[in-house]
């Protein structure tokens, strides 16, 4: 039987990330051979992900990357707040982003869930990738994210401008992190009324109309009552609608539209992710 001396042991632990005793382990079971025992504990690593598979991943971070034309957010699970944390687990999470991109990539895919698989076999928590969501940026678009909280939560938020020289200033580029700020904060379920589907807005009609009703007030003015109710839910619900939070004077449709003219451009917010931990 070959010899196992420390250093061998060693250099596979830093080469495959296992631990001590696994690495000599294989290194026993493979009689020395450097690269059998590297895939023994690839095989020790796929049986270990394949045990983890049913533990619940409540856990986790979000992650963005924005270049000139594209931009990424994913979400990544884990077991525990401890793992979320991990240098390992927060480089995953920053390499799948390139690799998203770089691909081309728009769902989920066999090469993402091993890169995935190799850090649970390292790690030895359950781990996943519960979503992502690639945005295509126009040639005078532009897209600004914010993490909050080491990444419980993410957003970003995608513009358009009539030139693409406006993401070059300083306070638009502000307004923009700030936007991505507000949405972590304020948790829109829609962009604009626009969005807000049918079904939904005559649930609320039937829900505001029993509580007019309620109120006392003549028939004949419980249509505008109702109106009014249903205008001020979305102005809590619908990104545009909100009250900026930095300026909460003006909507945060509205601030856009003087940030972009104050600066001499058309500005416009054109869509946003929202991205939450165990949710």
């Amino acid at each position: 039987m070959a010899k196992i001396t420390a250093s061998l042991v060693k250099e596979l632990r830093e080469q495959t990330g296992a631990g001590m005793m696994d690495c000599k382990k294989a290194l026993v079971k493979a009689d020395g051979d450097f690269e059998a025992a590297t895939k023994i504990l690839m095989e020790m690593g796929l049986a270990a992900v394949a045990k983890r598979a049913d533990r619940a991943t409540e856990n986790g971070s979000v992650f963005t990357k924005i270049t000139a034309d594209k931009a990424v957010i994913l979400e990544l699970t884990c077991e525990t707040d401890f793992v979320a944390n991990n240098a390992d687990f927060k480089n995953l999470g920053a390499e799948m982003c390139n690799v998203i991109l770089e691909k081309g990539y728009t769902e989920i895919n066999d090469d993402l869930t091993n890169m995935v698989k190799a850090l649970i076999a390292k790690i030895k928590e359950n781990m996943g990738i519960k979503q992502f969501t690639v945005c295509d940026l126009s040639d005078n678009g532009f897209a600004a994210s914010y993490i909050h909280d080491g990444g419980v939560k993410g957003a970003m938020v995608e513009f358009k401008a009539n030139k693409k020289e406006a993401f070059d200033v300083p306070e638009i580029k502000a307004f923009a992190n700030g936007c991505a700020m507000h949405i972590t904060a304020y948790t829109p379920q829609y962009l604009s009324t626009a969005d807000v589907d049918s079904e939904k807005i005559a649930e609320l009609t039937d829900i505001f109309s029993k509580q007019a009703e309620g109120m006392g007030k003549p028939a004949k003015i419980i249509p505008n009552i109702v109106k009014g109710m249903i205008k001020k839910h979305f102005d809590q619900i619908c990104f545009l609608n909100q009250a900026y939070v930095m300026d909460d004077k003006l909507s945060v449709g509205e601030k856009a539209k003087a940030v972009g003219k104050a600066a001499g451009f058309e500005l416009e917010i054109t869509g946003y992710q929202l991205f939450t931990t165990g949710k």
